[in-house]
């Protein structure tokens, strides 16, 4: 078991291209913890915004009757990708991962990888 500072180191320096990464709680909006993001990324806003899009899916699941677990959100931008993985664990309800990634650096198939398994291993 990992804590959130682990967590996201682990994720800053295994993942090529990650620019920024936070642990939410998509309940209050509020971030954890964060590591990365600079003048151009502000991960306390983006981890605020990215709150509603979970709740929208979360809530779009419900009403159709869907009783998949949500894996992981996956926004391409320009030049970034923004990836939201909920945490499942026993102490992570209500929580998910916000990992961007710089798109000409980054392999989104290995971000994704390395999302679940610090996803298995996070301890709140």
């Amino acid at each position: 078991m990992a804590t959130v500072e682990v967590s996201l180191k682990d994720i800053m320096t295994a993942v090529e291209g990650a620019l920024g990464a936070a642990v939410v709680d998509y309940s209050s909006g509020m971030a954890l913890g964060t590591l990365g993001g600079g003048k151009d990324l502000d991960l306390t806003v983006a981890a605020a915004g990215n709150t509603d899009v979970v709740r929208a899916k979360v809530r779009t699941m419900e009403l159709l009757g869907l009783t998949s677990r949500l894996e992981d959100v996956l926004i391409t931008l320009g030049n970034q990708y923004h990836l939201i993985r909920p945490v499942t664990g026993r102490n992570g309800n209500g929580l998910f991962l916000y990992l961007v990634l710089d798109r000409a650096r980054s392999n989104l198939a290995m971000a994704r990888h390395q999302l679940r398994r610090t996803e298995e291993q996070l301890e709140v």
